[in-house]
């Protein structure tokens, strides 16, 4: 037999390229494993190249380091068959380490496939040596070869399995796996050549028309490195890809996400926006048409909120509106729908199995929007006005549901606020009616309709005029000259009493600047300020720039504040009434003694005059109790150092019960009405200074 010896480099080169290919398949099973469709066959083949002229390289390198005695050559076909074989496994093992699962009858049967795959190139590649006489094969290293190469075949398919996904710390799990199924691949090479036995007279027939050994293992070696490095480098490449894909894919998630959030929600309390109150409104009509069922419609407004939102901020107002909305939430369940519109107002859409059953939750609403609420060190209180429509009942589409419970909502404002009303087709009428007023009061301003008409105040019992209170009137297009009454309670509720609250204050103090110059220089002008006036942040700027604007002194406007008004937050009222004493202006109470005031409170305002309520005054006689409370409103007012007016009086009995008691001042019908700038002039100026006459 021929003594056989090796290229202790080329082995080493051999292990090298063995390692090489086995990082390379498992980072192939990765791409393919990631990819669908025709990317991953695209990879499947790609890999299935790779790691064939890996294996087939390392197996190449192996026989290059053998050496023999005698000149050794390979032909060429018979090495490119091996060489397709080896592709071809590689192929296989690719393609069954890509499947969902692999079962271990299946890894056995494919690592069996795989193992004679691999020793078929093996021997294939050493029959291409052409030796004569034949290689003759150690029968027990033969088997061993097999054995290992089935083995080795587990191995790599269990570990490329287990570690196709990219998970953390794969990249190192992978070089270690690498390293082993390297060794396993060479142990089974060199078994295999240790199974082959030369005799001593053998030839290569392989020389002389074969490819000489000798630049073979060069460019095997070069264009194995090089085909790895690029699979390695693409598949490297590829992954970096589509790891920015994928965050460019979750960026665009996210934001699409957010957007959606952002279209279909309030962006403060986070709840249904309008957009998406629809879309629930249409299911729940098309659920509860399919089943005959019943839901609930309601519209919810807060009572009180914008005097809080002007007064402390929009910050603060911001903030109790996400607590109402949590509180209203609380009480709710999960398949019902609480949404906000905006500003104050809020919808829910709640499912019923009764239409009686709404009562229940608007009870609960009420009553747990009632309750204070606590925000940046401040104890505020709102309530909740609610409508309700049940649907089919009060309307079968989504408009006829909506106009109706507004209409219901704004039925419960009217009749007192603080409580819930079911839709009455009766409403319709009255939500057109106020849409239709509401219309005209928008209009009324920029249409110069309103009107200022002036009531005089006489030093008690019978004069002189002291000065005269401006009262409002609009002069509608059709309805004529409207008073006060029927319009201000509309403009409170929708904000307009702040515009035509400032052009009352700028209307009065010109005309008090006309009487004043044409010599009544000791009158003064009253202006009632609404709540939402008295909360407005630019109320101390409007009254200076309003005196500024017209030349008026301060001493001739009286401003008159509701005594519920004064006493709503009592610390910033009376911060806001400082500043308008400050100012030179005097500060009278208006409808004294319908409140609840704090005597503490009462006697740190810096006011200057207390009107006591007419309601006193309507029903006065002598001994009843109105005459008892107006004669304790003048002892206190008078232990104050408040001037005290008396509004309302009509009859001589009661102007001579008032002088009797302490009043500084009348005003009412008795003494004069209502009327306009010239009319009040002319009846001042005929008036007699010792019978007060009806003017």
């Amino acid at each position: 037999m021929l003594s056989a010896s090796y290229d202790s480099l080329l082995v080493a080169v051999s292990l090298l390229v063995a390692v090489l290919a086995s990082y390379t398949a498992l980072d192939m099973t990765e791409r393919i494993n990631s990819t669908r469709d025709y990317a991953g066959r695209s990879w499947l083949i790609g890999g299935a190249v790779a790691m064939g002229i890996g294996i087939w390289s390392m197996h190449f390198v192996g026989m290059l380091a053998f050496r023999l005695p005698i000149d050794l050559g390979y032909d060429p076909w018979i090495t490119f068959l091996s060489l397709l074989i080896a592709v071809a496994v590689s192929g296989f093992a690719l393609w069954i380490v890509s499947r969902p699962e692999l079962p271990m009858r299946r890894l056995l049967n494919s690592a069996l496939a795989m193992g004679l795959g691999i020793a078929a190139m093996h021997y294939t590649g050493m029959a291409a040596m052409l030796m004569n006489p034949a290689i003759h094969y150690d029968p027990w290293w033969f088997a061993a070869s097999i054995l290992i190469a089935v083995g080795a075949s587990a191995a790599a398919l269990w570990i490329a399995f287990h570690l196709r996904k990219n998970t953390p710390h794969v990249k190192f799990a992978r070089a270690g796996a690498a390293v082993v199924m390297g060794i396993a691949i060479v142990g089974m090479h060199y078994s295999g050549m240790a199974a082959a036995n030369f005799p001593g007279d053998s030839i290569c027939l392989a020389v002389r028309d074969g490819v000489s050994p000798g630049w073979l293992a060069i460019l095997i070696i070069v264009v194995t490195l090089a085909v790895l490095t690029i699979a390695l480098l693409t598949s490297l490449l590829d992954a970096r890809l589509e790891s920015r894909t994928a965050k460019l894919a979750r960026s665009l998630a996210e934001a699409n996400e957010e957007l959606t959030q952002l279209v279909l929600h309030d962006n403060l309390t986070k709840l249904p926006n309008r957009t998406l109150l629809e879309d629930r409104l249409n299911q729940a009509i098309n659920k509860a048409s399919r089943e005959q069922g019943h839901f609930a419609l309601m519209f919810c407004d807060l009572d009180g909120f914008k005097a809080i939102n002007d007064s402390l901020g929009h910050h603060v107002g911001d903030l109790l509106l996400v607590e109402v909305a949590k509180r209203i939430c609380s009480v709710m369940r999960a398949q019902d729908t609480v949404a906000r519109l905006g500003g104050d107002e809020f919808v829910m859409l709640v499912e019923l199995k009764e239409p009686d059953d709404a009562m229940t939750i608007a009870d609960k609403l009420v009553n747990i929007v009632n309750e204070s609420f606590h925000v940046q060190k401040h104890d505020l209180r709102v309530s909740a006005s609610i409508g309700i429509a049940i649907y089919p009942e009060d309307g079968n589409n989504r408009h006829d549901l909506v106009v109706n419970a507004d209409a219901a909502m704004y039925h419960t404002k009217r009749a007192g606020r603080n409580g819930y009303h079911f839709f009455e087709a009766s409403m319709n009428v009255n939500a057109h009616n106020q849409l239709q007023w509401l219309q005209d009061l928008r209009m009324a301003l920029e249409r110069k309709e309103f009107v200022l008409h002036y009531q005089p105040k006489f030093n008690s019992p019978s004069g002189p005029v002291l000065g005269a209170e401006a009262l409002l009137r609009w002069q509608h297009p059709t309805h004529g000259l409207v008073g006060p009454d029927e319009f201000i309670g509309l403009a409170e509720r929708s904000g307009l009493i702040v515009p035509i609250g400032e052009w009352v204050l700028n209307e009065a103090c010109r005309q008090m600047k006309v009487w004043f110059d044409m010599g009544h220089q000791d009158w003064t002008i009253a202006v009632n300020l609404s709540a939402l006036q008295f909360a407005h942040a630019d109320l101390i700027d409007l009254v200076k720039d309003t005196l500024s604007r017209h030349g008026l002194p301060a001493r001739c406007l009286t401003l008159e504040v509701t005594e519920s008004t004064a006493m709503h937050d009592a610390e910033n009222s009376l911060k806001t009434l400082q500043k308008i004493s400050d100012l030179g202006v005097d500060i009278s109470i208006d409808d004294f003694g319908t409140g609840y005031s704090s005597l503490l409170y009462l006697k740190r305002l810096p006011a200057n005059e207390l009107k006591i309520d007419r309601g006193f005054v309507r029903d006065l006689s002598d001994g009843n109790d109105d005459a008892a409370i107006i004669s304790a409103i003048v002892a206190l007012g008078r232990t104050l150092n408040l001037r005290i007016v008396a509004e309302g009086v009509e009859t001589t009995k009661q102007q001579d019960f008032l002088t009797s008691v302490g009043c500084d001042a009348l005003q009412g019908y008795l003494m004069g009405r209502p009327m306009t700038p010239e009319k009040f002039l002319e009846a001042t100026s005929n008036l007699q200074n010792s019978v007060v006459q009806p003017l």
